[in-house]
This record gives structure tokens, sequence and C-alpha cells, in this order.
């Protein structure tokens, strides 16, 4: 009697081995370097992953089997070992590495653990391949029910609390498998990652309710190509209360861009009730954080203290440095030219006279990099391996007057005219309004006239919600948006003393709408 492939709720288990000639292995194994490919074999011989990843020996008994293939198998892991670390010695081709593995020591297939491990590695290899948006993990509190309120208001969220959930991995894979649907087939891969305080959470979704194990392993007429599967990145950092998403990646031919959509809000959706547990329930919230650098998401959104005190504030981040303003002793200033012996070279250098156009050209540059400094700290370096690719900003606010109208503008014109310091008296009301005619003195009923008219020009803007407001957008791209906003104030291109904070990124943020000089978060997620 035919088995038959019933579907089934469960994970896909990692021992389940995908044929070589599958369009997924040589996509994956593709990516991988030559040298990376070897590292990562060289991992897959060791003892501990033999349960996962078993390489195809030959029997002692049978010393003629697959002899004459091109690869022939080897009788021990210990001859596999040396045989790849040779590989790695000497120089060579990647396809002669790829050829070994498929046609020869794996050739009865690859498990799913193993093309995890690569995908893992291609990750580590090329860190800006992922895009990460952050979201904050917070409490979720239901709306206070009252005689007369309504049963479908929206919950409320409690945004002083940082709390953060309880994390168990095998806990967490099953609260989160059981929000999948069951036509949903996935593989799920935890790894810690090397470099930054992180816990990867690879999932590997197939959207086929019959790629079971018996419907992988099908025979050659009839595959399972992985046209539809997607790679989806969850990274947890430690002690913080927030987690980083992936963009779901295909493995086959991409797919309509609705369907990597609706998966990514299924993702969202079920990792805060899979974090939640009774009486505790969770929400996950954006913040408007979207990235290419892993390494610039755990710095604005990890457990160090510069997730506060970002651009000019980063001075105060580092713990070491115990410079304060608020300090009544001054630090001791650095010893001079003279006293490391440049005296006499310094001397020299200022004995060249210098053009006044010149000087002034030095002291603004030297006070350009000044303000730089102030304005960005520490942060915003073209080396420091923190980049954002790209900031997007919607401007919501009003368009500036040239000269302001109304009472408002009077009161404006006099205070100006007070921090002139001029030492005359003020003219009053009457005596400007008839400064303005050019034509002799005004009669008073034109100047109350004129008086009513603008008053009620400004009544009638405050009634229809302020001053215009153009559709202003504006996009940064490159690959350090705010190296390059701290190179142009260097060089004296953007005033750095009027440039406001979120030029800066003090914000931390890459999507946001200002208004009234603030820059909020997108669809009031916050700063």
């Amino acid at each position: 009697m035919a088995r038959i492939s019933i579907p089934t709720t469960a994970r896909l288990p990692s021992s389940l081995r995908v044929a070589p000639s599958n369009p997924a292995v040589s996509k994956i194994l593709n990516h991988l370097s030559r040298g990376s490919l070897l590292s990562i074999v060289l991992d897959w011989l060791d003892e501990n992953n033999q349960a996962l990843a078993a390489p195809y020996l030959r029997a002692a008994e049978d010393e003629d089997d697959g002899l004459d293939d091109l690869n022939p198998p080897a009788q021990s892991l210990e001859e596999l070992q040396e045989l790849y670390a040779d590989l790695q010695a000497r120089k060579g081709s990647k396809r002669e590495v790829l050829d070994r593995i498929v046609e020869g020591d794996w050739r009865h297939g690859l498990s799913l653990y193993q093309l995890a491990m690569a995908d893992l590695q291609y990750l580590y290899d090329h860190p800006l391949s992922q895009k990460w948006s952050a979201y904050r993990i917070m409490p979720l509190k239901p709306a206070a029910r009252d005689g007369g309120g309504d049963e479908h208001t929206p919950p409320l969220v409690d945004n002083e609390s940082l709390m953060v959930p309880r994390f168990h991995p095998s806990t967490f894979l099953n609260a989160l498998q059981a929000q999948v649907l069951p036509d949903v087939k996935a593989h799920y891969n935890f790894d810690r990652h090397r470099s930054l305080p992180l816990l990867l959470l690879r999932i590997f979704i197939l959207d086929s309710p019959y790629n079971t194990s018996l419907g992988i392993a099908a025979p050659k007429p009839a595959p399972t190509t992985f046209d539809t599967s997607r790679t989806v990145y969850i990274a947890f950092p430690d002690a913080s209360p927030h987690v980083f998403i992936s963009k779901p990646q295909t493995v086959g031919a991409s797919a309509a861009a609705g369907e990597s959509k609706s998966l990514r809000t299924l993702i969202v959706e079920g990792i805060p009730k899979a974090l939640s547990r009774p009486r505790r329930r969770f929400t996950l919230k954006s913040t408007s954080l979207a990235t290419r650098n892993l390494e610039e998401m755990v710095e604005r959104r990890g457990a160090q203290r510069t997730n506060s005190a970002a651009g000019g504030w980063g001075v105060y981040a580092d713990e070491t440095k115990k410079e304060s303003p608020l300090d009544t002793v001054l630090p001791t200033p650095p010893l001079s030219e003279e006293e490391e012996g440049g005296g006499e070279r310094k001397r020299k250098k200022r004995a060249r006279a210098l053009s006044p156009a010149a000087r002034r050209e030095e002291r603004a540059v030297k006070r350009a990099r000044l303000v730089a400094k102030a304005r960005f700290g520490e942060s915003a370096r073209v080396d420091d391996g923190k980049g954002v690719e790209r900031v997007d900003v919607v401007i919501e606010d009003a368009f500036p007057e040239d000269e302001p109208t109304g009472k408002s503008g009077r009161r404006e014109r006099l205070r100006d005219g007070e921090r002139e310091g001029e030492g005359e008296e003020e003219e009053d009301d009457d005596s400007q309004w008839q400064r303005r005619s050019k034509g002799g003195r005004r009669s008073r009923a034109d100047i109350d006239l004129e008086r009513e008219r603008e008053i009620e020009a400004d009544r009638q803007r405050e009634a229809e919600g302020g001053q215009w407001r153009p559709n202003v957008r504006l996009t940064f791209r490159g690959s350090h948006v705010f190296a390059g906003l701290r190179q142009l104030v260097e060089h004296g291109i953007i005033d750095g003393e009027r440039m406001p904070g979120w030029l800066t990124g003090e914000e931390g943020v890459t999507v946001g709408a200002v208004r009234n000089g603030r820059i909020r978060g997108y669809k009031g997620s916050g700063v």
C-alpha cells in the first residue's frame, strides 16, 4: 500500500534531507565563497553535528563502492576532515568544492540544519544582506470598560513600561508554531551571533501543505522546488525590550509583494502572542527604525546607553568618561605645542603672512569642525561601521512668512526693536502704520480698516488650521547618511548651529514626520 502525506501543524525536523538537485540547495551553497564553504563543511564534519549532518561513507567491506566516481566516498570521518583541510590549505576553484559536496560526500541529500548553517554563514559574511526593522515589545493592557464605553475600543498600550518578557527558545517556538496556519510548513533554527549580543532565529517557510518528509523526498519526476519558500530572520537583543525582524527573502522564483507583506504581518502578529502568557500580554510597536546594518540596530535599540544618548549627547554614554559640564573643576587642557617641542615650527608657520581673506577662511573652517563635533559628538564617522543607508522624512511645518502680520507681527517687530538697543523711543502703533504710507499721512479710518482686515485674516487662518503647510518629502540615501551630513557641516555647506537635531541622528529613527521642528515616528510610533 502506498504511503500518503498528511498535513500536520508540527514544524519540519532539522534532520529532514533535501535532494542535492533541488534549486534551493544550489542557490544557498553558491552564495558562499570558497573559504566560507570549506569552513562550513568542516563544521558539518564535527562530531557534535553528525546526528544532523552525517556524510556518505563507504563501508569497509565494500571496497569497490563509488571508486569509478569523480568524487569517490571516503571510508572514515577523519579521512574526510583531512581532505577538506587540504582543500582549505591550497588554492582552487569553488566549483571543485561544490561538486565534492553535492556529488560525493552528501550525494544522499543535505539536511535542513546544514542549509540553515550555510545561510547563517552568508549572513555573517555579508552583514548588509538583510533589511531589518526594529519593533518594541510592550505590555498590552485592556481598555477600561464603563457603562457607556464601546466594546470595540482599541486596547491601551503602556508606553512607560520597560518590562522585558521571559524568553525561553523551546517554549517560544512551541507557542509561535501554534500561531502558524496548518497549511504552512516551517523549519526553525536558533544561533548565537558571533560578534553581537543577539540571538538569531531563522525561519524557513514552505507554503505547501504537502511539504513533509514524504513530499520533499518525492521521486525525481515531481520534486519539491521550494518556489514559494521564504526565509525570515528574527533577532532578539540581550536585555532589551526590542526585537528585529528581517524582510522575507525568497529562495526560489520571486513572488508577489503582497505575499511577502502578509507573511511579515503574520510573523509580527505571532511573536507577541508567543511571548505572552496568562495575565501578561504583549504587543509589538514599530520604532520607525529600518536599516541593513544590524550593528546600528543594536546600537540604537539594544541594551547600551546609546539608545537615548545619540549625536552630541553620546559623550555621556561612555561610562569611563567622568567629564560633565556641571563639574566645578575644569578639565586639564592638553599640552601646547611649545611644551611638546614644536614651538620653533609654530613660530615659523606664524611668520608667514596670510591675507585677511585666507585667515577668515581658516577661522571659518576651524569653527565648522568644532560645530560638527559639538552636534555629532563621536558618532556619524565614516569608518564606524554603523551607517544608515536611507532616511525618509516628511516636513509638516508651516511655510515661514517673510514679514509677520497682525497683532503677533506687531509684537514681534516691537521685540526686535527692543533687542536692537538703539536708545530711541518706540513709536506707537499709529505712527508705525502711518509710516508705511508713501503718499503722506493716512486717515484714521483707513488705519482702523486695515487693522480689522488683518485681524480677520488671522482669525480665518487659525480657523482653517493655521498657515499653509507645503507637502515636502526628503529622502537621504548613501552608505552612511549621517556621516555624509557631518561632512557637509564640516565643510560649511550646512549651518551646524541652526541644523535640527533629527539631522544628526539623535532621535534614532529613519522614517518620521517633522512638525514644529520636532520629528515624530511614522504613524505615531513616537521617538
